[in-house]
Order: C-alpha cells, then sequence, then structure tokens
C-alpha cells in the first residue's frame, strides 16, 4: 500500500517501478473478533475501498515524479506526512497514545518492511525482472492476508474468505499483465510480496490499543526516518533540492491523500474487518490505477483488463458475503 511513481502506467499495461511501489500501508484477536460484529462491515469495506482508491490514485502524478529522486521523495513524503497528523490530532483534541514496550519492535518491522524494504524490493527487482512481474507478487498479497491473518488470531482461514482472495488475486493478475523475469526477480517478487503483506500483519498486535493514529504516526515517522538516512547515503544530501514545483505538489498528494489519509482509513478498515477480510481490496488497486489512466487520456482498456474488474468485484463479493453470514 506505499512508494512514489515516476511514470504513469497505460491502462492495462505494465506499470513503472514506483507505480508498483504504492500498491500499496489491535490485539490480534480482538481485531478478527470485531470483524464478525453487526454493523462493522458496511463501514469496513467503505474505508478500505476509498483508501485502496486513493493509494491507486498516484497514477494521476506518476508521470510529475519522473526523474525525480525516488528516496529524497520518499522521505520529504514521509516527513510531511507525520507534520502534518501531529498537526491534524493537536488540531481535533485527539492524541496517538505512545508505544511502550514491544510495540515499538511491531511499529518499527511496519516501518521498515512494509514502507522503506518494500520500496528497496521494488526498485532492485525491476532490475531483473518486468514491472508487471512486482506487480503480480503485490496482488497476491490478498491470499496470504487471509491465511495468515486468521492464523495470527489463532482461528482458522475462513474457506470464502481465502476462496475470495484467490479470485481478487486472478483478477488483479488480468488487470496488471504478466512479464519476464529471472531468478533474481523472482526472489525480490516475493521479498515484495512478503513486505506489503508485513504492513498489515505486522500492526494487528497493536492495532486495538495504539489505534489507527498511534500505527500511521509511529510507523510513519520511523519510515521517515529510514528513508532520510538512505537518501543521505545513496543520493546525497543534495538530492532533495533537486525537486522542482510539480514533484513538490505531486510528494504533497503523497503525503497527503495516500499516506496519511490512505493509511488511516487502511488500519480502521483492518480493525473492523480483520486483516483477511480487509485484505480482499488490495485489489482495489490496480482497478483503479487503470481507471484513472482512462480519466487522464490513456487508451480505454481492452476485454481482458475489464475482465479483471469483473474478476476482482466477484471475489470481494464471495469473501464478505462469507464474513456476514
Amino acid at each position: 500500500m506505499t512508494g512514489t511513481s515516476d511514470s504513469g502506467p497505460a491502462v492495462g499495461a505494465t506499470p513503472s517501478a514506483e507505480a508498483v511501489a504504492a500498491g500499496t500501508a489491535a490485539g490480534s484477536g480482538a481485531v478478527e473478533g470485531r470483524a464478525g460484529r453487526g454493523g462493522t462491515h458496511g463501514g469496513g469495506a467503505l474505508y478500505a475501498v476509498i483508501g485502496m482508491s486513493l493509494v491507486g490514485s498516484l497514477v494521476a502524478v506518476s508521470g510529475t515524479l519522473d526523474g525525480a529522486p525516488l528516496l529524497a521523495v520518499q522521505a520529504l513524503r514521509y516527513t510531511l506526512a507525520a507534520v502534518i497528523l501531529v498537526l491534524v490530532l493537536r488540531t481535533t483534541g485527539r492524541a496517538a497514545p505512545r508505544p511502550r514496550g514491544r510495540e515499538w519492535a511491531w511499529l518499527a518491522g511496519v516501518a521498515l518492511s512494509g514502507l522503506v524494504l518494500f520500496n528497496v524490493a521494488v526498485v532492485r527487482g525491476v532490475e531483473h525482472a518486468e514491472p508487471a512481474v512486482i506487480g503480480v507478487a503485490v496482488a497476491a498479497v490478498p491470499i496470504l492476508l487471509a491465511l495468515v491473518g486468521p492464523l495470527a488470531a489463532r482461528s482458522r482461514p475462513a474457506p470464502a474468505v481465502v476462496a475470495g482472495a484467490v479470485v481478487v488475486t486472478a483478477g488483479a493478475v488480468l488487470v496488471t499483465g504478466g512479464g519476464r523475469t529471472d531468478a533474481a526477480g523472482v526472489g525480490y517478487a516475493l521479498l515484495t510480496l512478503g513486505c506489503e503483506a508485513g504492513f498489515t500483519l505486522l500492526a494487528v498486535p497493536v492495532l486495538r490499543r495504539l489505534g489507527p493514529d498511534g500505527v500511521t504516526l509511529h510507523a510513519t515517522w520511523i519510515a521517515a526516518a529510514g528513508f532520510v538516512v538512505l537518501s543521505l547515503a545513496t543520493e546525497g544530501p543534495a538530492a532533495v533540492l533537486t525537486l522542482g514545483p510539480g514533484h513538490l505538489l505531486a510528494t504533497l498528494h503523497l503525503a497527503v491523500f495516500v499516506t496519511v489519509v490512505a493509511f488511516l482509513l487502511w488500519y480502521t478498515a483492518v480493525g473492523r474487518l480483520g486483516p483477511g477480510r480487509a485484505g480482499l481490496f488490495t485489489g482495489v488497486v490496480p482497478v483503479t490505477s487503470a481507471v484513472g489512466g482512462v480519466l487522464l487520456g490513456e487508451p480505454v482498456p481492452g476485454p481482458v483488463v475489464w475482465c479483471g474488474v469483473a474478476v476482482v468485484a466477484a471475489g470481494v463479493g464471495l469473501g464478505m458475503r462469507a464474513g456476514r453470514s
């Protein structure tokens, strides 16, 4: 659910490395238990759809970031997001709980694997594989969340939710397409899959006490610190100074909508639905990216892409119907 984009994907075509990287950031038993209560599914589903649609919206800014230093953009993005969230919390009179004990380790895992390492894996992965290969790996996240999420809550995966996740993944693959790779590319694709799932699963043990505000805030500033270090070490201190007005506006969009708003909505959805059912909605990302491409003047996608969109919708319906029953 993270990253920037430096070249917008054509609808139904192969997305760029940074576009793939966007796809994309409670006691576990309590989270899964709350998902079964009446009245939570509708709101959680709406939050998930809006959050994932915002992540898919980065197709609108991808071209603007063409040629920008990736790590510097990420460092600025997460720094701005942390500052904005602090200001919003203070203005609204809310306070994010302070992590304690092992909660720091879980939050560090969310930030360093789900945000920092995820982007590094994507960038390195496309050196060995076409970006669509990485996109397919990310598309498999619903299956991993449907299986591992309930196990983390010491319960059995719901067969219908797993089936829905498989259908969602199949639809997302149809939308994303495929590509060539080598052994190293496969390895990076699997690492990307694990990191993307970690963004959700590693937050589950702390989500109930810290809430979406706390998880988002602390994961964001930890990620900002990580990207600052990486940018200084690899791109140099002057990298951020090369960003022009268009780069800065695009980065602001990523900070506000793709990070602060999308992360808060996503973690709220995970709290209400549980990671397994919430994971179904990650299939929304390639769909909104494809639709966004059309709105930006890209060619209308072919029948295979529209078939993929329908399959994603069917998979979400299958998984959520099982949740209601």
